[in-house]
């Protein structure tokens, strides 16, 4: 077990930010810290780190106790979001700083900056300064010099969150792909559902200074367990009370995903057994690889429908103010608990 949360939290006056998380990390993980700003997972994160000490709990890292341990202590290393280099030292000084801080010898450091380098695939640039990158090789040197000192446990504070989109995405399969090849604990915050899904080995869902959910990617999205966990990631329809039972004949907190809806003319006859209901298409919006219609049923209810090619879907194409018919299995109305249950 690399990392151990009994019963923490942590309260700052009246504040609180954390409370009584239970959280067990295997070591060699890819596990993500998801939620929105304010729920608590940054602060999950500073007490492994032992920036903060918990209000109340026990934390173990590898079965060792951190209570009174400081930072520098600890066999963690952070990597932050804005990076942290130090402008007036070249790439290899700012990757080596670990090293020489524990009076590792010149010629071996030196060889230990050339495989950090290697290892994020920036070969040959180790007497650059930090203002002649970019934003993706100032994360990789960043993530070098983390990972040069051989931690136990590397954690990532939202590093990715200050570069645009594409780079980003490079950056998420790049990041995968290092922790796989150096095998450590990544223990990675951050509030974008698509950035956990596609990384993470498991991830622990936070909402207000609670963990509402822990799973892989797959269980996360495809059974979430609460109502915000279907709400937070990944988009979905939402129903409960006398709008569930006029929908689906039970009022119940449900959730159904938008792609697992079919869409298809209003006099069109859906399979027996599956749930329906006719509305009419209020808007379209083109997303490129998809098509997002917002229909409005007859009960009131507005659904989100998505139109992915290679679909059942595909074949229909109708117009703003369009009568459509909706149907979706029964499997794929997924029940949900409410908050606080």
């Amino acid at each position: 077990m690399a990392v151990h949360l009994k019963g923490v939290s942590r309260h700052f006056g009246s504040v609180v930010a954390l409370e009584r998380i239970d959280l067990d990390i295997q070591s060699g993980e890819f596990f993500t810290l998801l939620g929105p700003s304010g729920s608590g997972k940054t602060t999950c994160l500073r007490l492994i780190a032992g920036f903060e000490q918990p209000t109340n709990g026990h934390i173990e890292l590898y079965g060792q106790t951190m209570e009174g341990i400081p930072p520098y202590e600890r066999d963690v290393n952070t990597v932050f979001q804005d990076y942290a280099l130090f402008p007036h030292m070249s790439v290899g000084e700012n990757i080596a700083y670990g090293l020489m801080i524990k009076r590792v010898p010149k010629p071996q450091r030196e060889q230990r900056v050339r495989e950090m380098l290697e290892l994020v695939r920036l070969p040959g640039i180790a007497n650059r300064r930090p203002n002649q990158l970019s934003g993706g090789q100032k994360q990789r040197v960043a993530l070098a010099r983390a990972l040069i000192n051989e931690p136990r446990v590397l954690l990532l504070d939202e590093p990715l969150g200050a570069l645009d989109l594409k780079l980003r995405q490079e950056m998420q399969i790049e990041l995968k792909a290092i922790q796989k090849r150096v095998g450590i604990t990544f223990i990675f915050v951050t509030h974008d559902q698509e950035e956990a899904l596609t990384m993470s080995d498991r991830i622990a869902v936070f909402n207000h200074g609670r963990i509402e959910q822990v799973g892989t990617p797959t269980e996360i999205y495809d059974h979430p367990r609460t109502v915000f966990v279907a709400g937070f990631v990944g988009m979905s329809n939402l129903l409960d009370g006398e709008t569930a039972r006029t929908i689906i004949g039970q009022p119940h907190a449900v959730a159904i995903r938008p792609e697992k809806i079919h869409m298809i003319a209003p006099d069109a006859t859906p399979p027996q057994g599956t749930h329906q209901g006719l509305g009419t298409v209020e808007e379209i919006i083109y997303l490129g690889a998809t098509t997002r219609y917002t229909v409005r049923l007859e009960s009131g209810v507005s659904f989100s429908v998505l139109d992915i090619p290679h679909t059942p879907a595909d074949s229909f194409h109708p117009q703003q103010g369009n009568k459509v018919r909706l149907w979706w299995e029964p499997a794929h109305t997924l029940r949900l608990e409410q908050e606080g249950t």
